[in-house]
Parts: structure tokens; sequence; C-alpha cells
């Protein structure tokens, strides 16, 4: 627990009452790689803070096809928020790619106590302000980014993935084939 205090604490400090209340709302899981902590199709009740391990955040076509959005690492909240907040059918997986420890928690608990207390309500805002910053960015970096720049930026955000989760993943993430990601990784080691 003292990992999720040390997170939040960058966003805000809460007093002991609202530190207790939080963190009664957590219990411990495990996932074994290749588990699904959300799955499309179902209305999700549980965020998650990830202690150890890997996950990555998917969308699937009616034909099959993966599309990597987002990889959930250590020290990190994890949730399909869209089902959380709006209490609708899931439209995103998110599957373990390394065995997994996570806290997790009711999000309906934690919505429970904002009125209770304020700073619980005030870090939900905080980190729903940088995930939507961090889509954004995300969001620019495929518009206007070439794939050489987006596997730089790859490499500089998730510095310890390249060597931990199938190269077939980090293409998915980047938006091109495995193929081309060889090729662009060719071009940086030369």
């Amino acid at each position: 627990m003292e990992v999720l205090r040390q997170y939040i604490t960058q966003f805000v400090a809460l007093d002991e009452a609202a530190w207790i209340a939080f963190s009664n709302l957590f219990s411990e899981r495990s996932l074994e790689k290749g588990a699904y902590f959300a799955r499309e199709g179902r209305v999700e009740k549980e965020m998650g803070f990830l202690l150890h391990g890997v996950m990555r955040a998917f969308y699937r076509d009616v034909s099959g096809t993966e599309y990597n959005k987002f990889f959930f690492t250590e020290n990190e909240f994890a949730g399909a928020y869209t089902s959380l907040v709006m209490r609708q059918p899931n439209y995103i997986n998110i599957e373990a790619l390394t065995p997994c420890t996570l806290l997790v928690a009711p999000y309906a608990g934690m919505q429970a106590l904002y009125r209770e207390h304020r700073g619980i309500e005030t870090l939900a805002r905080m980190l729903a302000e940088s995930f939507y910053c961090y889509k954004e960015r995300r969001e620019i970096q495929l518009v206007l980014m070439d794939a050489g720049q987006r596997y730089k930026l790859f490499r500089e955000e998730y510095p310890a993935l390249e060597n931990s989760i199938p190269q077939y993943h980090i293409a998915s993430y980047l938006g091109v084939t495995p193929t081309q990601l060889s090729r662009i990784r060719a071009r940086k080691e030369a």
C-alpha cells in the first residue's frame, strides 16, 4: 500500500482519514500472463493500481485484428475508464502481458468517498486530467509523426518494454507492421 500512497501523493496529499477510507477499498490480485483485467462487452466495475508487471489496452475489430492503444506499467492506475464512468459495456480489452500484481478497488466505492473526502475527488479529477493529456499527446503523435519518430518516443516513454514484450505488440502500438518495425529498428541501430 505504501507504493500506492507515494504515487497518489504526487497528485494530492490525502489526510489520514481519507487515506484510510481510500486504501481500505483495495485488495491485492494476481493475474497470470494472458489473463484479462477488462474485456470488451462487459460493464466494468473495478479499477486497479499495477504493482508489478505489464498490461496492454487494446481494441479488436470485427475481423479479429488487434490494435494496442496503451501499455500499463508498474505504479500506474489501470482500468476501462469509459465503461467505469458511463456504466456501459466496454469496448477495450486489458490483458496481462506478463504475470501481474494489482491493487484492485470497486470504482463505485471510490466514487462514494468523493463527498466525504474532497481530496479523493481531487485525486480522481487529477488522474483523469493526466490521462486525458496523455491521450491527446498520443493522438497527435499518430497523426503528425512518422513511425520512426513514434518509435523514438515509445523508447523514451517505455524504456524497459522493448525487451520484455513481443515486438508485434510494439508494432501495433506504433501503428506499423512487425516488418516495418524491424526496418525502423535496423535504421536506428545503424
